[in-house]
């Protein structure tokens, strides 16, 4: 495995946390979800149903930068599982971390809501589906992204992206 970073990103239901944790796994990686850097208040606004703001993610997306930058400035590689929805989300990630790889989780609206009425014990409601949906800028070809198709095992996306990330 090199020291490139890796984003693996996409809307809630995607499979990010478990993609990315297995993913962290398969190649040696520290492994960090974003979610788990999200300040309390943004957590509650997104329990109530509320819609992030810009405003609201930017500490939250400079936290994941800077964990980015800790981990590669320590020469460690590491996977980021985070929704970094809008280019300008991933641009700012890569401030942390310049030679950010990006693997997307593409999912279509009706099996990210299926995913997400099973899903308990988290504190993301699932009505924000949609909004996530029309926030979101599938990464462009300058970009270099990994897409895959969330109708694949998990087995099967950490296959295919780890093969991709190291050849």
């Amino acid at each position: 495995m090199s020291d490139t970073p890796v984003l693996v990103m996409g809307v809630s239901g995607s499979g990010k946390t478990t993609i990315g944790t297995n993913l962290a796994l398969r190649l040696g990686a520290a492994f960090q979800d974003a979610d788990d850097l999200h300040p309390a208040a943004n957590r509650q606004k997104m329990h109530d149903g509320v819609p992030l703001t810009d405003a609201d993610r930017e500490p939250w997306l400079r936290a994941c930068a800077q964990w980015l930058a800790d981990q590669t400035g320590d020469g460690r590689p590491a996977v980021l599982a985070c929704s970094a929805l809008k280019r300008r989300y991933r641009d700012l990630l890569r401030d942390g971390a310049p030679d950010l790889r990006t693997v997307y989780l593409d999912g279509d609206r009706r099996l990210l809501t299926a995913r997400l009425s099973h899903r308990a014990g988290h504190f993301f409601n699932p009505v924000l589906l949609d909004s996530q949906l029309a926030d979101l800028e599938v990464p462009g070809p300058d970009e270099h992204p990994i897409i895959l198709p969330v109708t694949l095992s998990p087995a099967e996306l950490v296959d295919r992206a780890a093969t991709a990330l190291t050849s």
